[in-house]
């Protein structure tokens, strides 16, 4: 019979097989056992839709970590009574090492398996937060499903929002305003940056907000009330459940403000507390920018209070998640405009960053900090769609446009035909591989630039200035 330490490490790696040279029956069971469980297991995981499906389950997430804990224990009483059957009689060293060595493995194993049970806890608690259902507005779509989660249509509009309030997402104010609009089919997207102090933001003619404000949101009083980053605020405070059933009228307000004036659609929103921003950065590792011009920590203009220190300039600049705050909020010495370039670039470096090896190495940091500061109407039922259809993003390059004061674009009186042309234009460019057949980027087109192909199109980059906004220029 082979040795009793080999026998015991078979059995460890196929349970039951240790089995067969002691208690020939019991061995038998535990091996069918473990092999029938294992080719389940391999089914399910070639299944990706299935995968993403059980990963937004909190039930099933529960059940899978209460069912890895249980298997892990009967997998090692399974492995050290192995041992116990058949060691030597008699006590030697080679018999003390043994055990020992039984007793390593079994440790080792239990590393990863506890990590497995905390992140599935972590999951579970992530999705209960994040999309638990109470988080329903009047503006979500109604007529998507799981076998159909965009309703038929060929673009999803989610609009990102950073509030600067406290804990919670009542009361903000929503100083990053991007749209993300992408191609359902190919995952081609492009980014859409709005300054927080545009003004006459309009809604849509349907919409009760339009007969309020036929204008433009806007109204007596301080100017600072009116500006696009008070929509999300001050809309439920001057007219509760104007919009319909909703437990968010701010986010209902502001998307539809959003979809009005750029004369796109918005499906859905996500709002990230800045207050916790941070955290969620360190939570993936940090994050890597390229900066041009230091970048005040700290500091207010306003008040003549000078920053406390400056992010320095320089290629790939690993930031963590106070730098990344600083680097997306900070004004000192800089405008509005500066800032939201440099948050359009924080989001393409999240996106980089968002590697599934790095997102498995900080999960349950990242699990933890998102349920604190991230909030959504994205129905948890079409979250697996969601992944997958990130995932072709990823494939992609993200273009951007940024609407920063030009010849064509005052904030304070925006041209609201020119900035809809601008978007459809951009969104055209960004769906022309698909529609010739190619699923990648066409030839000559710029990562920033959505209509550089046809030298005759006014050039939306050069009137926005977004091009190479997030490349390394140093001066000189």
């Amino acid at each position: 019979m082979p040795g009793a330490l080999a026998v015991t490490l078979l059995g460890a790696l196929l349970p039951g097989a240790g089995s067969l040279w002691s208690r020939r029956r019991a061995g038998l069971v535990i091996l069918a056992v473990s092999l029938t469980a294992a080719a389940l297991l391999a089914l399910r995981l070639r299944d990706t839709q299935a995968l993403l499906e059980f990963a937004f389950d909190p039930t099933r997430l529960r059940w899978a970590a209460a069912l890895i804990g249980l298997g892990f224990v009967l997998w090692a009483f399974v492995v050290v009574t192995t041992y116990l059957m058949v060691r030597p009689v008699r006590r030697t060293p080679a018999r003390a090492a043994g055990l020992a060595c039984v007793i390593a493995v079994v440790l080792a194993t239990a590393v990863p398996i506890v990590q497995g049970t905390r992140s599935a806890t972590a999951q579970a608690d992530l999705v209960s937060t994040v999309f638990g259902g109470t988080e329903q507005t009047a503006t979500a779509p109604r007529d998507v499903s799981r076998e159909d989660p965009w309703g038929g249509r060929d673009r999803l509009g989610i609009l990102v929002l950073g509030g600067d309030g406290g804990e919670g997402r009542t009361g903000v104010r929503t100083d990053t305003v991007i749209l993300l609009s992408v191609d359902t089919h190919s995952g081609q997207a492009v980014m859409f940056s709005l300054p927080r102090n545009l003004q006459h933001a309009r809604f849509p003619e349907a919409s009760p907000l339009h007969a309020l404000y036929p204008d433009g949101f806007g109204g007596s009083g301080d100017v600072g009330n009116w500006l696009l980053n008070a929509v999300y605020r001050e809309v439920p405070l001057l007219h509760p459940g104007i919009l319909g059933e909703s437990n968010n009228e701010g986010a209902d307000a502001i998307k539809q403000a959003v979809r009005a004036t750029l004369g796109t659609r918005v499906d859905y929103y996500v709002l990230v507390n800045l207050a916790g921003f941070k955290e969620i950065v360190d939570a993936m590792g940090g994050v890597t920018v390229n900066i041009n011009t230091p970048v005040a920590i700290g500091g207010d203009t306003d008040r003549g209070i000078p920053p406390d220190d400056y992010l320095q300039p320089g290629p790939d600049q690993h930031l963590d998640g106070f730098q990344a705050l600083w680097f997306t909020r900070g004004r000192w010495g800089s405008d509005d405009y500066q800032r939201m370039l440099r948050q359009r670039c924080m989001v393409q470096a999240l996106v980089d960053r968002a590697k599934p090896v790095n997102l498995l190495q900080h999960y349950q940091a990242l699990a933890a900090a998102g349920k604190e500061v991230v909030y959504t109407d994205i129905p948890r039922e079409l979250m697996p769609a969601f992944v997958d259809l990130g995932l072709r993003m990823k494939e992609h390059q993200l273009r951007s446009v940024a609407f920063t004061p030009s010849a064509d674009f005052a904030p304070a009186a925006p041209d609201v035909a020119w900035m809809q042309s601008v978007v459809d234009r951009a969104i055209d460019r960004s769906m022309a591989p698909r529609r010739s057949g190619s699923g990648g980027r066409s030839a000559g087109t710029s990562s920033e630039d959505p209509s550089v192909e046809d030298p005759s199109v006014q050039d939306p980059g050069d009137s926005v200035k977004v091009a190479n906004t997030c490349e390394y220029r140093p001066a000189g």
